[in-house]
């Protein structure tokens, strides 16, 4: 199967989630990895030098000793503001229009684990949030990009931020104790703090969260390309693993889910990821080059 079967066969049902695979394509040079985001925010803040990030340590790990160098002299917005400023000259490519296009025709809601505001930007979409009630720039998780008001974020067609933007700096999570607030706050909603009854919270359609992006990711299939969804990406693989769980607990609520990939190298931690995305019902779909993830579906 490939990805233009996939949305053929579940147009009615598709939601994407999309990471900087997509800036990166095809060989983009004003596009930066994370990992060279970081060494840039560790060359501007740290009071030693290094080329990269080592081995053994994760990128969120390693932005957490960036902060914890620097907490005597700058804050953590300091550096937050600082990676919006990296981030903001960022523009769009075509094939970003056309991904956008055919989600904005499946009334497909989109994802993404990126800061930047390439995405909207391709269809100069603009920012509204279903409700303003409980509105906070350290989680604007009501916020999206789109074209029209929606009541509820699986209305629909829009652009949503799962580790925050940089309209918000402070939103922007880099490093594990960001992640893990993340966790806690999502935590909170999905299961009300109930330890002894899992989904206290999510076991209702009208729960708290049914008005932030969270909502997507338990009422909808998931089709996630663009994000090497490695051990790092902590928040994003947790809520996963909460997903695949709510739907062992609710089986007639379950959706599918597909993980586009082209791997580089079959080696142990692709086989490992591999496996862990299977277990938690994705089918994991290996395409041959990467116009087969970032233009072709699209055309």
């Amino acid at each position: 199967m490939d990805v233009k079967t996939v949305i053929q066969r579940n147009s009615k049902d598709i939601a994407f989630i999309v990471g900087n695979g997509i800036n990166r394509y095809p060989n983009n040079p004003k596009a930066i990895s994370w990992d060279d985001l970081l060494i840039k925010l560790w060359d501007k803040f740290s009071f030693s030098t290094i080329s990269e990030v080592p081995q053994g340590i994760s990128l969120t790990e390693f932005y957490d000793l960036l902060d914890i160098e620097n907490s005597t002299s700058h804050t953590n917005n300091e550096i937050q503001k600082e990676a919006c400023i990296l981030l903001e000259s960022w523009s769009n490519e075509p094939h970003h229009k056309s991904f956008l296009e055919k989600a904005k025709q499946l009334k497909a809601p989109v994802l993404t684990t990126n800061f930047d505001l390439v995405l909207p930007q391709a269809l100069n979409l603009k920012s509204f949030d279903i409700e303003k009630k409980g509105f906070t720039d350290f989680y604007p998780w009501k916020t999206y990009y789109g074209e029209r008001q929606w009541t509820f974020p699986t209305d629909g067609f829009g652009v949503w931020f799962i580790n925050g933007f940089i309209k918000y700096h402070r939103s922007i999570r880099l490093g594990l104790s960001q992640y893990m607030g993340s966790v806690e706050r999502a935590r909170y909603l999905i299961h009300k703090g109930d330890e002894n009854n899992l989904f206290t919270g999510k076991n209702m359609n009208n729960w708290e969260g049914n008005k932030t992006w969270l909502h997507i990711i338990f009422n909808k299939s998931l089709c996630i390309f663009g994000l090497g969804l490695e051990e790092n990406e902590v928040f994003l693989r947790w809520l996963l693993i909460e997903r695949a769980k709510y739907f062992r607990k609710f089986p007639e609520r379950k959706r599918k889910g597909w993980y586009i990939v082209k791997p580089d190298n079959i080696n142990t931690q692709y086989k490992g990821k591999k496996y862990f995305l299977e277990k938690l019902g994705f089918e994991v779909i290996e395409a041959d080059n990467y116009d087969d993830i970032y233009k072709t579906p699209w055309e």
